[in-house]
Order: C-alpha cells, then structure tokens, then sequence
C-alpha cells in the first residue's frame, strides 16, 4: 500500500545534517554534552509486535525503559514526568550514569508519518537532549547486570513545541564505563508525545483485549503443557496479565474478545486435567433433571510413585491454584464490558469457509450467546489474530457476528465500518497495535498506551476524524497496569466499545476490494486438518452411543476436535493433525475392546435356524451394542436390536439365521452401536443351509413303523395271554 509523503525523509536529512557535529564530549559535566540522539541502543523487541521493516538495534552497554510517563501528552501547564530504570549489560561497573530527556522539535502530523516512525532506525537523531539543570538525574554506580531507577521532572518551560502533533520523546543514558565516556548514548528509550490543542471534540476509541490460547491435547484428552499453562495463568503471566489490564479499567467500556473455550480448558485444569471419562455421568437431580458429575480426583496415568509422576502432582496443584484465582479474576473483569464470542475453540474461519463450513457452524453453536457457568451476554464475532479474513469466508459467517478486519485489507483509505454483500465489517488500526518505535520494548505498557493516544491525536487533527479501534496483540504480556487507562483519561479521546463503532454509517466496498496476500491464503489450515477433526467428532460420538450411562464424551471430544482447528495452530498443522489422529486412535482403540466371538462354524437343518454368539466388554463402563451380520443375502441373519453388557462382561446373544437357498454363506459379525457404526470387532464364520434327503425320510419313516408294529405285536399277545387265563 503507497503513503503519502511522510517525515522519514526529514529525518534522515536531520540526521546526515547532525552527523558531522560530535553528539557528545569527553567532559563529564552533563551540560557540556551535545543535545542530540545519535547511538545505537539494545533492545528485547517483541518480533511479533514490530513493523516487518523496523530495523534491528545493536547492543548498547546501558539499556533504558520507561516506566511512567505523566502527563502521557504535551500539557498546557505543568510539567512532565518520567520515571524508568537504566541496566547495565556490560560486564564492567558504569559510573556518574546520567539521564536524560529528549523531544522532537517537528511533529508527526498523519497516521502514515507515524507509522513510518515506527520504522526509524535506532541510529537516527529524532530529538534534543534536554539538559538544563535540575531536569536529568544522576545513577553514581551501576554494577554489572544491576538496575537502577532514574526519575526526571521537566518543567513546562523547556516543552518548548506549539505546533499540534505528535512528538519524539525519550531517555537517554550517558555514564562512564571501562574505557571512559564514549560519544553519543550509552543507552535509550523512545516513544511518542502528543500535543492536542484545546478542543470539544474526541476521537471514539475502542480498545479490543482479546483472551485465545493454542490447545494441544495427549492422546487420552487430558491438556498437554501443563507448566506452560500455569505459567499463562500465574500472575505475571499472559493471560492473568491481560485480565489484570482489563480489570484495571473499572468502569471504561472496554471490548473483550474471547474464545469461550478457553475458561472451559481452564476449568478443566483446574479438576486435575483428568483424561476423557467414560464413566457414568448423569445422576438424577432434584426435579427431575440431571447434572453432569465430575470427579475431582480423576488425573492422568502417572508413573507409580516415580519423580516424574511427583513432578506431574506438583504442576498440577499449581495449575489448580492459578487456574481458580485466573477464573475468579476473570468473572470479575467480564462482569460489565463488552464480550465478543469468537466461534469456540477460536476456529480458523478462512479456512473453515472452504474446507469445514459444518465445522465452523458447530462452533458457533457451541459458543452461544452467554458465557458460561456466569451467564454473560455475548456478541457472536469474527476476528482473526493479525486481523485479516479471507472475504469468501464473510458468506459463511452470520449476518448478526461482529467482524474485525485490519485496515491493511483496504487501501489507502481505510473506512472504520465497512458493508460488504450484508457482512459489516469493523475496521481497526494494525500499526496502532504495534506499540512503541524502540529500541526499548516496544510492547511495554507505557509504549502501547503512547502509540494509542498518538494515532487518536492525530485522527483528531485530520479533517474528518474517524474512530478508531485497536486490538491489542493476543501474545501481548503488559508487564504493569498502573498508569495505563489513567493516561487515556484525556479530554480529546472518548473510550467506547466495538458495538458503538459498528453502529456508525458504514461505506460500501465490494469484496474485490478487500486485499488478502496469498502468503495468509498458503498458511490457513488445510483440508486434511478439518478432515481429521470431523473424523475425531464422529468418533466420539459413537463412543458416547457405546456408553451406556455417559451422554458427555461426545461433546467433550467434539470441543477438543473445534480446538484442533484454532488459528494457533498454522504455525504446526501437521502436529495439530497427528495429536487429533491419536485421540482417534485412542477412542477406537478403547471400542476396540468390545468384541465379539462367533462359532467355528454353524450347520443348519434347512435353510433357517439358530445359532449364538459371544460379546465381550473390556470396558470397565457398561455398554449397549448392537450386531451387524454381512453375508451374500441381506437380512438373513437377525438379532436382539441392542444388547447391553456390564462392566468387563460377556454374554451369549442368540441370532436367527434364513437363507433362501441352501449352500455355504460365509458371514461376518461385527459389534457396532445402537446405529450400525462398527466399533471395530469382528468375526467370521460359515454357515452350511441344507434339505434333509428323502432317503432319510425313508429310513426315518420305516423305522416308526417298525416301532409301532412292535408295539402292537406285543400288546396283541398281552391281551391273548391274558384271555386264556
């Protein structure tokens, strides 16, 4: 996409204009130094939350962060603040470490120019040293790997900039290492500093903070990464991070996004990640209805009293411990704003809509319109975790889903709500979600909130402002919560949700016009990957129509299926597609275990008869199967229409046997559900139909009469006998 002539150019004429004027001297006195920027800095750069094109900073002995920043913009009166910390990555002491602020002398004055910015080498000169006296601060000593905290007070006075923008802001830090004080910075922080003139109006912002997590399953249902997840859910951690954000709105409106399937993993946790039960269920609840009972104590098979098994019982407890405060916490933050319901299990829908639109459909079903056990209010939704969604996919999703797309499929023009053959699509900002230019973190808290409010200034400064929307990066980690909603309280930025946004007049774009790179097309999920997950539901569906007092499994292994399709796992579809395989594999191979034994072989009279079979269940569940009978005749062979089995049981199930014609039938019985699916026992045997011959009938028939002469010969002479007496 071309921009608009930006400030980049300017700048790096600044720079070439400053690179022959030493940026600083041997003096030790910090009034004696050059007021400009101009050393490279290290930097921990978050490599999914920068522009592709934001150059990498070299190593720098000093690294500097920005902690606070107050006002977070240029005010009329008063001073700045800011506090951070300087570390020492050098393996020497650093001495007399003084710091520094800087600003800009020309502002930023579009989106495009900001984004550009944002690209700027670490090695360019954005600003001025500001170093009047009592507006630094002085670090004696910084031994190695040790950090110090600075705190510098500017006064209104020396914020010497008028021109509405946004500015260039940071921290330099200039000390004395092992081979003396060197030219330019030792260490840097960067971000950005708007000025707003005073104004009755405000830009509409909504802030997206969105709750998905990668799924990965063992073979027996039971979640894989059990540190990982507890580490996520810990404070400190992702996910507890971004609910302590969103808690730590109050009463802003703010937009939540989530997959609703994520609590649920949570909670499974949280019960000791047990594997999927086949054990009984339902038990009759008062009125009548039933409840769904779970056993707490269930875990996964473990390795007797090994240290590994002691290993897997302590991350398990911590899990439950993180887990219930992490669900606790997140009630808490849900209760009020804005929810968003991604289709459960958070289902690549680009590629759904071509290769599982019935897979896509089911999710969400499964998600609803309130999140569970709470009962909040949900809005169905679409949104991808970088924003972009294939547009034939807008066909499949429902009219009333809220849909996120990045202002990158547009061009240069972005609406911020969009209509497309009835899909309304909500545009939001990509580069606003990027956070700050570096070569500090540019994912700190005080990086991201500064690059929100520079893009709202600057939307307020163009002719005809437009909301503006941001979803923070999924993988985003903020470190600290103080300070970051308080420095959006400004005059000239109005909080609101995704719902408000999506309610102002939308432009009319053909889907032509929505830009989608094929690299996005080459990574969706692929036919085999939703192949594979449908062939997982049908199986735990007939596992549950097996289970005689389970009626859970099938929507249990159904949610795993769901997950195996999440967008997370582009980065590894084979993996995805041979975990959901196992889990197939392992479901059969339990159905496996219900078998039945037929008789070497049956010899029938005539052309009907009966015979018996054995069905076995090794199961420790009780089962209701049914038998299915394949010979050269249909329906020769019947049988009771179910059969039920006890827990580890076998039984002898008489089966009727008719044939037209007589001769051998080879017949095959297999042991399938209640509906005829196979579970994958089987036995054969043949069965000989034949007529009795007329020879035996004879023979027979000759024998009876020789029987019944006999009798009658002798009662013939009984009956004389005893009339001569």
């Amino acid at each position: 996409m071309l921009r608009p002539t930006t400030l980049l150019p300017a700048l790096v004429a600044v720079a070439a204009t400053l690179a022959g004027v030493s940026p600083a001297t041997a003096a030790t006195d910090p009034e004696q130094t050059a007021s400009t920027e101009s050393t490279v800095h290290p930097t921990q750069v978050h490599t999914r939350a920068v522009h592709a094109r934001r150059p990498a900073a070299e190593r720098t002995p000093l690294s500097v962060t920005i902690d606070s920043l107050n006002p977070s913009y240029v005010p009329r009166r008063g001073p700045v603040r800011v506090t951070g910390s300087v570390t020492n990555e050098d393996d020497a002491a650093w001495t007399k470490v003084y710091t520094f602020a800087f600003l800009g002398g020309t502002p930023i004055r579009s989106s495009a120019e900001l984004a550009d910015a944002g690209d700027v080498d670490p090695t360019t000169d954005v600003g001025a040293r500001i170093t009047d006296p009592g507006s630094y601060d002085t670090i004696a000593r910084i031994g190695p790997g040790e950090t110090m905290q600075f705190s510098i007070t500017l006064p209104h006075r020396l914020l010497d900039v008028t021109e509405p923008g946004v500015y260039w802001f940071g921290v330099h830090a200039l000390g004395t290492g092992p081979d003396g004080r060197l030219d330019g910075a030792d260490g840097r922080a960067r971000t950005f500093l708007p000025l707003v003139p005073r104004t009755k109006e405000a830009v509409d912002t909504a802030l997206v903070l969105p709750l998905r997590r990668t799924v990965s399953y063992a073979p027996d249902g039971s979640v894989e990464d059990v540190e990982g997840w507890n580490a996520a859910l810990s404070p400190g951690g992702r996910l507890r991070s971004m609910v302590d954000l969103g808690a730590a709105a109050g009463f802003r409106p703010i937009t939540w996004l989530v997959d609703p399937g994520l609590p649920d993993v949570v909670r499974t946790l949280t019960l000791g990640n047990p594997p999927r039960s086949l054990a009984p269920d339902l038990t009759e609840a008062d009125g009548g209805g039933q409840t769904p009972q779970t056993d707490p104590s269930a875990s996964p098979s473990g390795e007797g009293d090994s240290g590994e098994a002691a290993g897997q019982t302590q991350a398990l407890a911590d899990v439950t411990e993180s887990g219930n405060a992490w669900l606790d916490r997140l009630h808490e933050a849900l209760d009020g704003p804005e929810i968003l319901a991604l289709p459960y299990g958070d289902v690549d829908v680009s590629a759904a809509a071509e290769r599982g639109p019935g897979l896509y459909r089911r999710a969400r079903k499964r998600s609803g319109n309130e999140l569970a056990p709470w009962g909040l209010p949900m809005t169905p939704a679409v949104a991808s975790p970088g924003g972009y969604l294939d547009p034939s996919a807008l066909g499949p999703t429902p009219g009333r889903s809220t849909v996120l797309v990045t202002d990158k499929m547009f061009g240069a023009d972005p609406p911020a709500v969009a209509e497309t053959k009835g899909a309304r699509l909500v545009t939001t900002s990509t580069d606003a979600a990027t956070g700050g230019p570096g070569p500090d973190d540019p994912l700190a808290p005080v990086a991201m909130r500064q690059r929100i409010l520079a893009e709202a200034a600057l939307r307020l400064l163009s002719p005809h402002p437009t909301p503006l929307v941001v979803v923070l990066p999924s993988y985003w980690n903020p470190s600290s919560t103080i300070g970051f909603f308080e420095g959006l309280d400004v005059d000239w930025l109005h909080l609101t949700t995704v719902s408000d946004v999506a309610g102002g007049i939308a432009r009319q774009v053909s889907q032509e016009q929505l830009d989608y790179p094929p690299r996005l097309d080459r990574s969706e999920l692929d036919s085999a990957n939703f192949s594979s997950a449908e062939a997982l539901i049908r199986a735990g569906a007939t596992l549950q129509n097996v289970l005689t007092d389970n009626d859970s499994v099938a929507s249990t292994v159904a949610d795993q299926a769901m997950r195996a399709t999440s967008y997370g796992h582009r980065a590894s579809p084979d993996g995805a597609r041979a975990a959901t395989d196992r889990s197939r594999a392992w479901i059969e191979q339990e159905m496996g275990s219900i078998r039945i034994d037929a008789p070497p072989a049956v010899t029938l009279s005539s052309t009907s008869g009966r015979f018996a079979a054995t069905i076995s269940n090794g199961l420790d569940e009780p089962v209701t199967v049914s038998i299915q009978a394949l010979t050269d005749e249909p329906q020769a062979i019947r049988g009771p229409e179910t059969v039920d089995i006890g827990p580890g049981g076998r039984t002898s199930v008489l089966l009727n046997a008719s044939f037209r014609r007589l001769g051998v039938h080879n017949v095959t019985l297999v042991v399938t559900d209640a509906d005829g699916v196979p579970l994958g026992s089987s036995d054969q045997l043949p069965i000989r139909s034949a007529q009795v011959s007329k020879v035996i009938w004879l023979i027979l028939g000759t024998g009876v009469a020789l029987l019944f002469g006999a009798i009658a010969v002798r009662l013939f002479r009984r009956v004389r006998v005893a009339s001569k007496s």
